[in-house]
């Protein structure tokens, strides 16, 4: 049971995958997208440009592996495809498993493209490499179970965008990215609190000026947390419509 809910994830990923992630304008979207909400802060206010790396990554990785994963079930289900998928040898969640494993390994690729920039551009002296990895890796899970979650809760593949963007534009500009979260008023700041992009941000930012992996304990929790919240929320929403 278990090899088939494994072997079956692998192969729904690896066909969302082929089928919807790696398109040309999926991928220059998904790098340039970050880039130009980064540039256009940069250059509204001139500074340490390092700085703005962490939100950079944070905000690729949020719109590589949300973007698609947030319409892909909800798609599929109003094209009869899901019903497909669901008469398989395996179990709802595996199969919302695999749905998440494609968001989270396109993500992670454009992320890895931004990450080789940022590094060629501003050097890799100081980077804790074993929590950039758990930042960049939670992060995306977290993000993906986000987009599922969003996918498995409309109908239409319109609603699935503008709920999805409802949610990630506020997070955007709450999240730390553009604004330390500390110099936000009080109320903003308690906001940022419930936003996983902000522990994104945080935990990034930790692991890219060489700190500690006790830096980012809290943080890295609670992008797993996240994670796994958000994906057993998407599971029950599944199971309800399912039956």
């Amino acid at each position: 049971m278990l090899a088939d809910d494994l072997r079956g994830m692998f192969y729904i990923g690896l066909k969302d995958l082929r089928a919807y992630y790696f398109k040309p304008p999926n991928i220059s979207w998904g790098i340039l997208f970050p880039f130009a909400f980064i540039l256009a802060f940069a250059i509204r206010n001139p500074g340490d440009l390092r700085a703005l790396v962490p939100g950079l990554l944070a905000l690729t990785l949020l719109f590589g592996t949300s973007s698609m994963e947030a319409i892909v079930i909800v798609f599929e289900r109003r094209i009869g495809a899901l019903e497909r998928l669901l008469l398989a040898p395996l179990s709802l969640p595996a199969l919302l498993a695999g749905k998440l494993l494609g968001g989270m390994v396109f993500g992670l690729t454009i992320t890895l493209i931004v990450l080789m920039i940022t590094l060629v551009a501003f050097g890799a002296a100081n980077v804790n490499w074993l929590v950039l990895a758990l930042a960049i890796l939670l992060s995306a899970a977290a993000f993906s179970a986000l987009g599922a979650f969003v996918s498995v809760a409309v109908r239409e593949v319109f609603e699935a965008q503008t709920l999805a963007n409802f949610i990630r534009f506020p997070m955007m500009f709450l999240g730390g990215v553009f604004v330390p979260v500390d110099s936000m008023p009080f109320a903003l700041q308690v906001a940022a609190r419930v936003l996983p992009l902000t522990y994104a941000v945080e935990a990034l930012r930790a692991a890219l000026i060489g700190g500690a992996w006790t830096d980012a304990v809290l943080d890295l929790t609670v992008l797993a947390a996240f994670a796994v919240v958000l994906f057993a929320l998407a599971t029950r929403v599944m199971m309800q419509w399912v039956e």
